[in-house]
């Protein structure tokens, strides 16, 4: 698994993503999904990104299991999160969904947990 390449090309996904969404909305004029275009430019695009360049940069960052586990954490948490915000600021589902906020948030601080633990042993 190559974490660097992943993180950089789902960084890329959600830029794609997320330009679209701010497209739509600068063109309906109907910005009510601007939330959901921040979260996925910041924890999709930005953040993403920052992770694949630095695991390229400081490679001791990239061989072990800290690295795949916030990989896996953040790919997991970062996605429920951000179609979880964009059905129900959609208004596709009810405020019910509610409870899987909580957890998305959860999974992707673990992610970083594990990103923080990473730099401090071995960056």
């Amino acid at each position: 698994m190559n974490i660097s390449r992943n993180f950089i090309v789902i960084g890329s996904l959600y830029l794609l993503v997320g330009i679209i969404l701010g497209s739509y909305m600068g063109g309906s004029g109907d910005h009510s999904l601007a939330p959901v275009h921040a979260h996925i430019n910041l924890l999709g695009f930005t953040l993403m990104t920052l992770f694949g360049v630095a695991y390229r940069v400081i490679p001791a960052l990239a061989g072990g299991t800290l690295a795949k586990a916030h990989f896996w954490l953040h790919q997991i948490g970062a996605l429920v999160l951000l179609v979880g915000l964009f059905l129900l600021m959609s208004g596709m589902v009810g405020e019910g969904i509610g409870i899987i906020f909580p957890i998305a948030e959860v999974t992707v601080l673990l992610g970083v947990a594990c990103w923080a633990i990473n730099v401090f042993k071995n960056a």
